[in-house]
């Protein structure tokens, strides 16, 4: 069995114009790239937007894919940050139907993970769960016995550690 590529994590700064996330996303289309993860946020300075995507595939054909985003217009850097160290975060709802036998040892699989009930229904539960995309992938895992009928991922964002700027 071939070895899975890994996840990698990219960050644009990009002019906040009409049409840049779509010239982004054809870039990564033409290469055959899957983004799993796209989040678009306004920068601390105005008329800017920082974009973080996640993917995974060939590191060799992602290289090619930055240089190309670097080459665009609106894009005033790309940066990969797989292997940098970073600060992450992520938030995910799910919403689990069980009935009261159940809630207990879902309650202490939440509590577990610092996530949060936000919502208790009569036969369901939507929890808020914050953490690394590492520690929401595991509670998903955990809750993988129970009726998640449910998921909604915010997707991945970044910040550069230190003085350094994303």
């Amino acid at each position: 069995m071939l070895p899975a590529n890994p996840v990698h994590t990219i960050s644009l700064f990009v002019h906040d114009r009409p049409g840049v996330l779509v010239r982004v996303a054809i870039v990564f289309a033409r290469r055959g790239y899957n983004i799993e993860s796209l989040v678009v946020s306004p920068a601390a300075r105005g008329g800017f937007s920082r974009m973080t995507i996640t993917c995974s595939g060939d590191p060799s054909t992602l290289e090619q894919i930055i240089r190309q985003l670097a080459k665009l217009v609106d894009v005033v850097h790309a940066i990969d940050h797989t292997g940098a160290v970073i600060i992450e975060a992520e938030i995910a709802l799910l919403k689990l139907e069980c009935n009261v036998d159940e809630r207990t040892q879902i309650l202490q699989i939440v509590d577990q993970f610092k996530a949060r009930v936000v919502d208790y229904g009569t036969e369901s539960l939507v929890i808020r769960a914050y953490g690394s995309s590492e520690k929401i992938d595991a509670l998903i895992l955990m809750l993988q016995p129970y009726a998640l009928s449910e998921l909604i991922r915010s997707g991945k964002v970044i910040m550069a550690r230190g003085i350094e700027t994303t």
